[in-house]
């Protein structure tokens, strides 16, 4: 089996021009732009900040650390107010990233079933792929609750190894390692949550919309052409990482070079979902087209769209 990453990016790339540039129609992407904003609500942001550290361990009480749950018991006991804005505005959140999976959910059908048949249609895979965005969405409510449980466990886990090191006096050796055990630990586990997200949106999703089936489903029709084939997709998802990086050093050029105008635009959502829309497609495109390399059932594209696609050639 001879498998390729450039030339399904080639084919994702004319496909691409192809949908978005000949002829190019600004109703066209600006309904895609809408897809694609539906599909990345919940894709963009990361974690971000840091901690700085003093020089001097042993100028800082560790011991201290025991008292805080007693301190933030006494503090929410004494502004019962703000407690309450706390609690509100936690479900508050929380609603509405449900209501964003959800919408995101059905997005990423809508906008693959538009690259698929090269199309700008909105309502008509909204409701056709109902289902399967529906169990897109609870697959992915259930992992995020994973996802936070084993974040939550090893903050826990790391902060009793820590205070434990320090709080023994344990020798510099010691301490130097453990810091370096718990940063490997979490960006395996970083690691390990981003190529599951990826493979779900790049591979898991166009089989449910294939097959029109649960998310579970595809999970188990995908998972054993990727135990065959595990190292075409680790590199696949480094792939991608070379290609966001080389991205976001032509988005930083271009508000550079635009004295930061360029910048105002992309922090408006929806706008920077039509702006980005040809790297979207082409991203999404070239997603298909690499998993059509593994099988025949997994053929996306309509036979008919290729065979025009030869004549003209």
């Amino acid at each position: 089996m001879n498998i390729s990453y450039s030339e399904p990016l080639s084919r994702g790339w004319n496909r691409m021009k192809k949908a978005l540039f000949q002829p190019f129609n600004i109703e066209t992407w600006f309904t895609l732009g809408f897809t694609v904003f539906l599909a990345d609500l919940m894709s963009g942001g990361g974690p971000g900040g840091g901690g700085n550290f003093g020089n001097k361990y042993n100028d800082f009480d560790w011991h201290e650390i025991a008292n805080y749950p007693d301190i933030a018991r006494q503090w929410l006991a004494e502004h019962t107010f703000l407690l309450s804005l706390i609690i509100v505005g936690t479900f508050v959140l929380i609603a509405i990233l449900l209501v964003f999976t959800w919408l995101s959910s059905r997005g990423k059908f809508m906008f693959l079933d538009n690259v698929i048949h090269s199309r700008a249609e909105v309502v008509k895979p909204w409701n056709e792929y109902r289902a399967q965005g529906n169990s897109l969405f609870i697959w992915r409510l259930i992992y995020g609750i994973i996802c936070f449980l084993a974040i939550t466990a090893s903050l826990i886990f790391s902060g009793i190894i820590l205070f434990g090191i320090f709080t023994n006096d344990a020798p510099i050796q010691t301490q130097v390692f453990s810091i370096i055990g718990i940063v490997l630990q979490f960006l395996i586990l970083i690691i390990i949550m981003s190529f599951v997200s990826l493979f779900l949106n790049d591979f898991v999703v166009p089989i449910m919309y294939k097959d029109k089936i649960s998310t579970s489903k595809a999970w188990f029709k995908f998972l054993p052409v990727f135990s065959k084939h595990i190292g075409y997709f680790i590199i696949y998802g480094l792939f991608i990482f070379v290609l966001t990086i080389l991205v976001v050093i032509s988005v930083i050029l271009f508000g550079l070079f635009t004295c930061c105008l360029g910048f105002l635009l992309l922090i408006i959502p929806y706008i920077s979902s039509v702006v980005f829309l040809p790297i979207s497609y082409t991203f999404r495109a070239f997603s298909v087209e690499f998993l059509e390399q593994f099988s025949d059932s997994f053929s996306f594209f309509p036979k008919q769209e290729e065979l025009n696609e030869t004549v003209s050639e």
